[in-house]
């Protein structure tokens, strides 16, 4: 018990650190443009890099997680609301796997 919530302790200091660094060390406006277009875009960057593995990996075959993110990627380009978006790629992905099922 005792050494768990040491862990805790640790892992709240490393996160917290990790956090208030850049603030301590960084006081003033970024005026980089390049800086400043990296840090605009590292949120998408790595939602996408979180997401797109368990896209492939949603349904029991490929196929149809290809299926379902490419029916997605085709709403969303078409300014579909995301509930039409998600419901797009979920039968699509759905209909894929009934076909390939029975193949």
């Amino acid at each position: 018990m005792n050494r768990t919530i040491a862990y805790i302790f640790v892992m709240a200091a490393v996160i917290y650190s990790i956090r208030a660094l850049p603030l301590v060390l960084i006081r003033g406006e970024i005026k980089n443009p390049f800086i400043r277009s990296f840090l605009h875009y590292v949120p998408y960057v790595t939602l996408s890099a979180l997401t797109f593995p368990s896209i492939l990996t949603a349904t029991d075959t490929v196929p149809g997680s290809v299926v379902g993110f490419i029916t997605a990627v085709v709403m969303s380009l078409w300014n579909k609301s995301l509930l039409m978006v998600a419901v797009g790629a979920c039968l699509s992905a759905y209909i894929t796997e009934l076909i390939v099922s029975f193949l």
